[in-house]
């Protein structure tokens, strides 16, 4: 199979050492070869999706890395392409699936070959299967079981996905589903099996072997931000009863500052007649140049170069005066939001009527 031409950087230059093949590298070595050859520009753009011990490490190890042959960075970029080809059969149709297209690319024995030695890097969600289930035909199956199970699976499922199912639920399960999610922290792999053998014949059984992180608040601001206005009022003012602190802990999450960008200029300037001068000026500090564009269309001149005076003098600000200021402003359009003077693009629901 032919993999990208990729040419390694002027500063590295390519020197015969030592044979020594791909398989006996570790995988930190791997990525810093990958990443030599790639060449600074495009390595810095994946550093930004890298955690900072994780920079730190494969920094270190680019740094200790003099010399590689032309056949060993090959192999290392063969791997990489047949993880990214493999990776997207399976998330196009499953282990099987990538099986078969491998086989007929590979032929049987390679492919065999690359399926084995990537099963542990694939990073194959559990449930696989029902990820790619109509919603409809989820809750058909689901609606039955007990809140946790169904809280479990929907914490696998697509933000937009779980959002339908959720809405689809009898009402006095929506709250309770969304408070499970929302505190759900690590899951046993031996649950997850457990609730897969009871859907055997509709889910995917890949699993990792580690204990896996689902739910939990983001997950939970996540799904409701797919489901339709309604359902999430619902959803609110239970947990405003029940759980009140984690009710206030998802609507800061909900809708964060940077959203308004999704706002009609009509409903920033309904916005920006209840925001003091001074706190706009701060939180327009630690935004995006398009949302402070977009904010300052809704302004008059006048005021906008005012503004923008009152920002340069101002200087460096601490990051958490200006999340302060930002999320007062997101207070105001949750008001607005909630008396229905706002109305927020939402997945799947029927909010706005022309």
């Amino acid at each position: 199979m032919a993999t990208a031409e990729i040419e390694a950087p002027p500063e590295a230059p390519e020197i015969s050492v030592a044979p020594k093949l791909s398989e006996d590298l570790t995988g930190r070595e791997k990525a810093a070869i990958l990443l030599i050859a790639l060449g600074p520009e495009k390595s810095a753009k994946i550093f930004k999706h890298l955690k900072e011990e994780e920079i730190e490490a494969l920094t270190l190890e680019i740094a200790n890395t003099s010399t590689i042959r032309p056949e060993l960075k090959d192999e290392v970029i063969e791997e990489f392409y047949n993880i990214c080809l493999a990776q997207k059969y399976i998330t196009e149709g499953g282990i099987a699936y990538a099986r078969n297209v491998l086989e007929r690319a590979l032929g049987e024995s390679r492919a065999f070959e690359v399926i084995s030695k990537l099963t542990v890097s694939l990073q194959v969600r559990p449930f696989d299967f029902i990820r790619k289930t109509d919603a409809s035909q989820i809750i058909n199956f689901i609606q039955n079981e007990h809140p946790q199970t169904i809280a479990l699976i929907l914490s696998y499922l697509r933000p937009q996905q779980a959002g339908e199912v959720l809405s689809s639920l009898a009402q006095e399960k929506q709250a309770d589903v969304a408070r499970r999610i929302a505190i759900m922290d690590r899951t046993s792999p031996d649950v997850i099996k457990e609730v897969e053998r009871a859907l055997e014949k509709k889910l995917s059984l890949l699993m990792n072997e580690d204990y896996t992180s689902v739910g939990g608040v983001d997950s939970v601001v996540e799904i409701l931000n797919a489901v339709d206005r309604t359902t999430e009022r619902h959803i609110m003012e239970t947990l405003d009863v029940d759980d009140v602190e984690l009710s206030e802990e998802i609507r800061r999450k909900m809708f964060v500052f940077e959203d308004i960008l999704a706002l009609s200029n009509r409903d920033v300037q309904l916005v920006l007649r209840e925001v003091e001068s001074k706190e706009l000026s701060i939180a327009l500090k630690g935004c995006s140049e398009d949302l402070q564009n977009h904010i300052f269309a809704n302004m008059s001149k006048r005021l906008a170069a005012m503004t923008k005076e009152e920002m340069d003098y101002m200087g460096p600000l601490r990051r958490s005066d200006v999340e302060e200021s930002q999320q007062k402003i997101v207070n105001i359009v949750r008001r607005f939001q909630d008396s229905g003077e706002i109305i927020v693009a939402r997945g799947g629901g029927d909010d706005i009527i022309a």
